[in-house]
């Protein structure tokens, strides 16, 4: 008899509320699933914010506590928080940012067998949705992911509350989605498995939506192209890692984003950018590498696309303009690591190969374009 092949996915949030007022609407869902809620955020920009959201879990009679990263999502940080929900008594994290928080939210739940509520502040990755979780040190450099059990309890998407973000949180969270696609197709779409199939088509449809809606969606904020964009980013693109499962797999465009993180002077630039400008490059070691003259028709289609959404389209563009040789050796070779998600390109590719792509990016680009 044959040995079964089980596949185990955590696909989706148990509960999904979206729209505009959506946090209103939740209120009474948090707080069926916990009353002292660890409030978690970090940056200063949201923490008028999170002071009203607080302000109204009270009112719902929850007993939100206020907590900070200090750090991106890192162990320290994790350490101490953990330290901090057990001596309040909390019953549920309540990660309310970007996809950092929402990270830390996840991993720090998982690790106390606490219910888990995410509730993103901008479109600009899908972390809200997913059962992953990234991990870097206290100075930004990314170190490794983390699986969990299952993605989070409740997932709340208010427009509103994601409209407040800045445009370029969408446009980094537009690139963030389609390397769905670009990294899907090439590691998966070979792929037997039925569920992977549909997810790598459902990336297609996803990157389609994107080139037709995002400027659109950047021009008209609030409209009906910009609620599908958003979205599409912040719920669509989690919702295909979720059933494509672990066999979906990223590839170079998060692998260069991991490298790139190495560095001090890409910290100011957001995850969806580093991993957009990575697309491009893994586009390139595809036409140099790999031969694939569609894969150079597509460089060059995603170039002006980029360009028009603000976004990076070289190491210049990146802030890496004036990055020493060794440093951007330091990072290809950090891309190139074993285990590196580098490696689900079907061709062998060495630090000099990744680092020739890097600054290869723009190769062909029409004056037009330009």
């Amino acid at each position: 008899m044959q040995q079964a092949n089980t596949q185990s996915h955590a696909i989706a949030p148990a509960q999904v509320l979206r729209g505009p007022g959506a946090w209103n609407d939740a209120l009474p869902a948090i707080a069926a699933l916990g009353q002292r809620p660890l409030l978690l955020g970090r940056s200063a920009a949201t923490a008028p914010l999170r002071q009203e959201l607080q302000g109204q879990l009270q009112a719902a009679g929850l007993q939100a506590v206020a907590a900070e990263l200090r750090h991106d999502c890192c162990e320290s940080d994790l350490q101490r928080l953990a330290g901090e929900a057990q001596a309040l008594g909390c019953d549920a994290v309540l990660a309310v940012g970007g996809g950092k928080v929402l990270d830390a939210g996840k991993l720090l739940a998982h690790r106390l067998g606490l219910t888990c509520i995410t509730v993103p502040t901008s479109a600009a990755t899908c972390a809200g949705w997913t059962a992953l979780s990234n991990l870097y040190s206290e100075q930004g450099a990314f170190q490794g992911d983390v699986a969990l059990d299952r993605c989070p309890d409740l997932l709340v998407f208010d427009h509103q509350l994601v409209l407040q973000a800045p445009a370029r949180t969408l446009a980094s969270g537009i690139a963030d989605a389609m390397a769905k696609w670009y990294e899907a197709s090439v590691s998966s779409g070979a792929s037997g498995d039925g569920l992977v199939q549909q997810a790598v088509q459902q990336a297609r449809v996803l990157r389609d939506q994107l080139l037709l809606e995002a400027q659109a969606a950047l021009e008209q904020p609030g409209s009906e192209a910009w609620g599908r964009v958003a979205e599409a980013c912040g719920l669509t693109a989690g919702l295909i890692g979720g059933i494509g499962g672990a066999r979906c797999r990223t590839v170079a465009a998060h692998a260069v984003h991991n490298g790139l993180t190495q560095l001090a002077a890409s910290h100011g630039q957001l995850h969806g950018e580093k991993v957009g400008y990575g697309i491009l490059v893994q586009l390139r070691l595809e036409e140099v590498i790999g031969g694939n003259g569609l894969a150079a028709q597509a460089r060059r289609q995603l170039l002006p696309f980029f360009q028009a959404l603000g976004l990076p389209v070289s190491l210049a563009d990146l802030g890496l303009g004036q990055a020493s040789l060794e440093q951007l050796n330091a990072a290809a070779a950090f891309a190139c690591r074993p285990g590196s998600d580098l490696h689900h390109l079907p061709f062998p590719v060495d630090p000099s190969d990744l680092l020739a792509a890097m600054v290869s990016t723009t190769v062909g680009q029409t004056a037009a374009a330009a």
